[in-house]
């Protein structure tokens, strides 16, 4: 089931909502619970009994932890219980993710035979197994304390909100939230807000790219004139962008629903300057991770520019591997290490010193660069093997020989304008800005005529999104596979 379907929006929500709204305070988690189980069981039904496990496994061995680490601190016996807990966590989202990749590479190098196991992923287990390491280690390092009630940790590592691809919560950001949320209309109405714009922002914007960026990438990679290859390029920048910003709209609008208060996940990423502040805008959660617990443990920024480096490197590299046991995502993850290494290094200061020297000109030279470097770096991120990538990376280099454009290019670049003028424009806060500057003027944030407006428009964009759902084919959310 995916935010986006009939079966939710009609079924599922209306009713998990009213049962929530009417349950009292001490039934409000098992009610969102036991919904949290039924909504991962509606794909996966057998791995529901996995994630039921992995409640039930770090529920109990935190409760021996904080045990430990009262009555011996931090001695061999209290590590001994986290490296179980961290061994247990990671082997799973390891078997389940990795076991295919490593099998095949085995095969590769030593010309052996063995069967590759072909087991299904468990949705979303990148994600929730962070959120158990991340609690994990705080408890560890004193930062939480441990969750005593089952059915309120169950549900702050099943929750169907954000259960499938994000953010990332850490548990802190939402304890109180799970011992007590009152009812609180101005919240809910808020959510609904969010859940509506996440929602046209998938349905009618990135699934329309997706389009786009079918039509070009499944013809012949290698045989597309240059002009041609961008459009395809950008087609699926603006793709994974709404659909993934959308999503995080809509796990962030429906938390808000259920009283809960997710962080922000993005902050308009495509208006960066440069790389190192794209990521700093771009999965803002999984970049905290594992600033979190793997840069600044290893050493960060804190031993010299070589360990740097070093750390930059191995954290990309594992960043890339996160997101999917492929070649092209350690190609993805070194990409950005190489590109962020050399804006430490070099590029940074050079484009700050030309921006400083030249504002306009500067400003529109370090957005060019950084979202030349970002669409390639998707291009690499799609790549479905190395040699539709090295194909495809050909004709965005003019190397196919079919020149720069054709009638064709022509006729999907006009046929597509207003759709990629509409992402250009709502890939920036400008419609955001543009509407709060009509509020703040004199008497606007009182005026019902604003209110009503907003509420007419919100109405027409869910409308018009669900006729999309209701007339569309099922088209999942691209994060839903990591």
């Amino acid at each position: 089931m995916v935010f986006s379907s009939i079966s939710f929006l009609i079924y599922f929500l209306p009713v998990v909502i009213c049962l929530h709204f009417l349950a009292p305070a001490s039934w409000k988690n098992p009610v969102l619970l036991l919904a949290s189980l039924i909504f991962y069981a509606w794909g996966e039904p057998i791995y529901v009994f996995l994630m039921i496990f992995s409640i039930l496994f770090n529920y109990g061995l935190s409760r021996w932890l904080d045990s430990s680490l009262r009555l011996r601190g931090r001695t061999a016996a209290t590590k001994g219980i986290f490296a179980v807990s961290a061994v247990v966590n990671l082997g799973i989202l390891g078997f389940f993710k990795y076991s295919d990749f490593l099998i095949e590479n085995i095969n590769l190098v030593f010309t052996t035979h063995l069967s590759v196991l072909e087991l299904p992923l468990p949705v979303g287990i990148s994600f929730y197994t962070f959120q158990l390491v991340s609690y994990t280690i705080d408890l560890y390092r004193g930062k939480v304390k441990p969750q005593r009630d089952l059915i309120a940790f169950g549900t702050y590592v099943a929750m169907f909100p954000q259960l499938v691809a994000g953010p990332i919560v850490r548990i802190q950001t939402i304890e109180e939230q799970l011992i007590h949320r009152p009812a609180d209309l101005a919240l809910f109405a808020s959510g609904v807000r969010r859940f509506t714009v996440g929602l046209g922002k998938k349905v009618l914007l990135a699934d329309n790219m997706g389009l786009l960026w079918g039509t070009i990438s499944g013809s012949g990679p290698g045989e597309l004139p240059v002009a041609t290859a961008w459009l395809g390029a950008l087609a699926f920048t603006m793709q994974i962008y709404f659909d993934f910003s959308g999503y995080s709209d809509m796990a962030i609008g429906l938390g808000r629903m259920f009283g809960f208060t997710f962080l922000e996940n993005f902050n308009y990423p495509y208006v960066s300057k440069s790389v190192t502040e794209f990521w700093r805008r771009w999965h803002i959660s999984l970049g905290s991770w594992f600033k979190e617990y793997v840069y600044i443990p290893l050493g960060g920024n804190r031993q010299g520019n070589g360990r740097q480096m070093l750390n930059i490197l191995i954290v990309w590299g594992l960043t890339g591997l996160w997101h999917g046991a492929s070649w092209n995502f350690v190609l993805w993850g070194l990409y950005f290490a190489v590109i962020l290494v050399a804006e430490k290094l070099v590029i940074g200061q050079a484009l700050e010193g030309f921006r400083e020297r030249h504002p306009h000109l500067g400003s529109g030279v370090a957005s060019l660069y950084t979202m030349g470097l970002v669409t390639v770096s998707w291009v690499i991120f799609a790549a479905e093997d190395m040699g539709w990538l090295g194909s495809y990376g050909a004709s965005m280099a003019g190397l196919s020989g079919a020149g720069l454009a054709d009638c064709r290019t022509w006729y999907l670049l006009s046929s597509n304008l207003l759709l990629l003028g509409a992402c250009a424009i709502g890939a920036t806060n400008f419609p955001a800005r543009l509407w709060h500057r009509c509020l703040n003027r004199k008497g606007c944030d009182r005026s019902w005529g604003m209110i009503l407006v907003e509420n007419i428009a919100l109405l027409l964009l869910f409308l018009v999104s669900f006729a999309y759902v209701v007339a569309s084919t099922y088209k999942a959310f691209l994060y839903f596979r990591f």
